[in-house]
């Protein structure tokens, strides 16, 4: 064996056991999302609102971090990390001017003023108004409510409700399955910021004489009750940080502060503060980050891991699939979240993650299989007509969230193959031929979304030095290494491998003409590498191509000599940038586990 190939089975057992120090005693990994400039900002801004005996310390703390945090250019980026971006200053703006201890704000308020004037954004109502509604588009989820937040705190006048679109709140009465036919204007996932925001801006907006405004009026508090059936037990809508704040701080300013829906989600940022005074976009992606280390590890989780471990393993998977209808979005049990918490809903990304875990540490007990199979059926039922996996639900349409993806369907792809290939002699002919039918089309999805020059774009992820913040390599890479796992099953072999295997060589020649002269990836050519985007670059090639592999692993070693700086790579809601503790350590080990393979 080479001395480099020997450093390489040395480097994999030194991060192996990094990983395995990460796992809780609960057997899963809860991972540790970016502090938050955004989050931060408007969990003070709730606090503050709710005056609560007690918060000013608080409030301090998440003020003071924001000083620390402002980036060079005086704006704020989602991350410490990230680029400064308009909205996420303009919010940071508004909270420091409506929580500063008196007049110390005043030099931080004016580096952030000296970052808007060079973006063109002046203090005017309409500037502000036109820029953010701007920003977004056609999607209100983010933009409603961060102009609501600034006429809270006073940076936008009261009367500025007037010009910011109305969110029909009273839509939300209406039964899940006609969402679709509305066209709500916020992603389906935030119905909570439809209700609490719209009535802010219904309560805002001048005295109008009117059956529209009368009748609206009426729809309060009958959508304040329907609220109150969203929220979850942890008190945090979909354990988001941003979201939760909003509709807190919304229900305060329109006169509902006594609502359960506030007392629960005060309670819950509360409870999302760190130390350092920040907050998190979201508790944790705790499923997400458990299904990539599994998936990292491969084939030597068995021998890594206690029979203690595995077991507590298996248990936590099969413990947080839903076994109901989720009581938020109507989704119908099978699926699984990002987290373990209560807020999360099911979705197409965690559902394949977490059945590709299942299979790692199979035992081939009833409740496994039974596990596998509503997994696999969940996935079918929410299948587009397009071939497509959605992340949330089927047929809404309106928004990009919603609509397939490819990294998405590469995923479900792999996580059926997988099952069929595992559970052939067991699965009834029905349940086989249903999931035969919907990896056809999700075969054929992918060679339609497949550019002419082979990459495919995330839906998730994005790189923020690219045009447009796109990272074709971060998709094609997820997507040639699901192909690459797809054709290694028997099972493939007599379906569709021809198709499966010109896409990856497609995609791969793609890989290859991305990879920079210091042997890094970064989000496509030319752009700076990462731990992620490289280590999963190799993943994808390093079976065919490893002398090319090769200069990445040197690339990857002298960047993580001195430890693992997660880059600003995944995105949250309406394009929220964030990174993740564990997203470079997973990434490099399941490169590392490959090469050895």
């Amino acid at each position: 064996m080479s001395t480099a190939k020997e450093a390489l089975y040395g480097r994999f057992n030194e991060m192996c056991a990094i990983l395995l120090k990460e796992q809780n005693n609960e057997g899963f990994w809860e991972g540790k999302l970016s502090s938050s400039a955004l989050s931060t900002a408007i969990a003070i801004v709730a606090l503050k609102l709710g005056g609560k005996p007690g918060e000013a310390e608080k409030i301090t703390n998440g003020y003071n971090w924001l000083a620390a945090n402002v980036n060079v250019d005086g704006g704020f980026g989602d991350t410490p990390e990230s680029q400064s971006n308009v909205s996420t200053s303009l919010i940071c703006y508004a909270a420091v001017q409506y929580c500063q201890p008196i007049g110390l704000g005043i030099p931080l308020l004016k580096s952030i003023e000296a970052y808007l004037t060079k973006q063109n954004i002046t203090l005017s109502p309409q500037t502000i108004t036109a820029a953010i509604l701007k920003f977004y588009g056609k999607d209100y989820t983010f933009s409603v409510p961060i102009l609501s937040l600034l006429i809270i705190c006073g940076v936008l006048p009261k009367e500025a409700a007037s010009h910011i679109p109305q969110l029909p709140f009273e839509l939300s009465l209406l039964p899940q399955r006609l969402y679709r036919f509305f066209n709500l204007q916020v992603v389906s996932y935030a119905i909570p910021a439809l209700i609490g925001v719209g009535i802010f801006i219904h309560t805002s907006r001048k005295p109008k004489i009117g059956v529209a405004k009368y009748l609206r009026s009426k729809f309060v508090d009958p959508a304040i009750r329907r609220l109150t059936t969203l929220m979850p037990e942890s008190g945090g809508f979909l354990e988001a940080i941003p979201l939760t704040g909003f509709v807190a701080m919304c229900l305060i300013a329109s006169g509902k502060r006594d609502n359960i829906v506030v007392k629960k989600g005060i309670k819950f940022l509360e409870n999302q503060q760190r130390e350092d005074g920040s907050w998190p976009i979201d508790t944790n992606l705790s499923t997400w980050v458990t299904t990539l280390s599994v998936k990292a590890l491969g084939p030597h989780l068995r021998s890594a891991l206690s029979a203690e471990k595995l077991n507590l393993l298996r248990k936590h998977l099969l413990n947080i699939q839903y076994k109901e209808t989720h009581p938020f979005n109507g989704a119908q049990p099978g699926g699984w979240g990002w987290t373990n918490f209560t807020g999360s809903v099911p979705d197409a990304d965690d559902t394949p993650g977490a059945i590709l875990a299942l299979l790692e540490i199979y035992e081939g007990t009833h409740e496994e299989q039974a596990a596998l199979v509503f997994g696999c059926l969940w996935l079918i039922d929410l299948q587009n007509s397009d071939g497509g996996f959605p992340t949330f639900c089927k047929g809404w349409g309106k928004l990009p969230f919603d609509s397939s993806c490819a990294d998405l369907t590469g995923h479900a792809l792999l996580a059926f193959i997988s099952v069929i290939d595992k559970l052939a002699s067991i699965l009834p002919d029905k349940v086989k031929n249903q999931i035969d039918s919907s990896a056809s089309k999700a075969v054929a999805y992918l060679q339609k979304s497949q550019a002419t020059d082979g990459h495919w774009l995330p839906l998730w992820f994005g790189n923020q030095n690219t045009p447009e913040n796109r990272n074709p390599v971060y998709g094609t890479a997820r997507v040639s290494v699901y192909l690459t796992d797809c054709i290694s099953k028997s099972y493939v072999k007599d379906k569709f491998a021809k198709n499966l295997i010109t896409m990856n060589l497609l995609a791969q020649q793609y890989l290859l003409a991305q990879q920079n002269e210091d042997g890094s990836w970064g989000g496509q050519k030319n752009i700076q590498g990462t731990i992620e985007e490289t280590s999963l670059a190799i993943s994808a090639l390093v079976a065919h191509h490893p002398e090319v592999c090769a200069a990445g692993f040197d690339w990857l070693a002298h960047q993580t000599s001195g430890g693992f700086k997660p880059s600003p790579i995944g995105l949250y809601f309406a394009a929220l940038w964030y990174d993740e503790k564990m997203y470079p350590i997973v990434c490099y080990i399941e490169a590392l586990r490959r090469f050895s393979n």
